[in-house]
């Protein structure tokens, strides 16, 4: 297992922490008049998605750990698992829908996610930023409902409820930001 020095730290790698995998989000070398040295920094554990800031002497060593983007395209999902295939190898990879969680309103077949590995173990699933879905229920909009900024909600292929201004229909095609689950824009 390689270890790292504080002095080797980039935003963004990824170091095992309290037995925990997680990425640096952010670190200061502090330098005080008095006393020694000492790093304080940010990390997110992949895990649970929290923050956490500390403090450790400068010089302090970490556990490196190798955090892989792989890009694979959403299959589909048996009711259990949910399965996603490798563009280049065509391996199937299955994945517990209790480890997608909240994401899984945003997968849609054929769609391209991408898998978070640190070393070799799953770490995360993204969907993609941006996806384009059909609405499938939603309450009927009238000629002239262009009220600026007034919305209703609407229920995607995808199962997911969103906000989408009042003049859109069932059947529409609309472009949805996955991140905070916004409309965008007609498609």
């Amino acid at each position: 297992m390689a270890t790292i020095s504080t002095a080797e730290f980039k935003n963004g790698m990824g170091l095992r922490i309290k037995d925990r995998v997680c990425t640096l989000v952010s670190f200061q070398h502090v330098k005080p008049g008095k006393g020694g040295a000492f790093v304080r920094y940010k990390y997110k554990d992949l895990k649970t998605g929290r923050t956490n800031e500390t403090t450790c002497n400068a010089g302090s060593k970490f556990e490196s750990v190798d955090l892989r983007t792989r890009e694979m395209q959403y299959l589909y999902n048996d009711g259990n698992d949910y399965y996603f295939m490798d563009p280049e190898t065509y391996d199937q990879v299955p994945v517990s829908s209790d480890f997608i969680g909240e994401n899984e309103k945003w997968l849609k077949e054929n769609d391209t996610c991408q898998l978070l590995y640190a070393d070799a173990e799953l770490m995360g699933v993204n969907p993609p930023m941006f996806i384009e879905a059909e609405i499938s229920e939603t309450e009927p909009g009238f000629k002239g409902d262009t009220v600026q900024g007034s919305t209703k909600p609407a229920t995607i292929e995808t199962g997911a409820v969103i906000q989408v201004p009042m003049y859109l229909n069932v059947g529409d095609m609309i472009k949805v930001d996955t991140r905070d689950g916004k409309y965008v824009s007609r498609v």
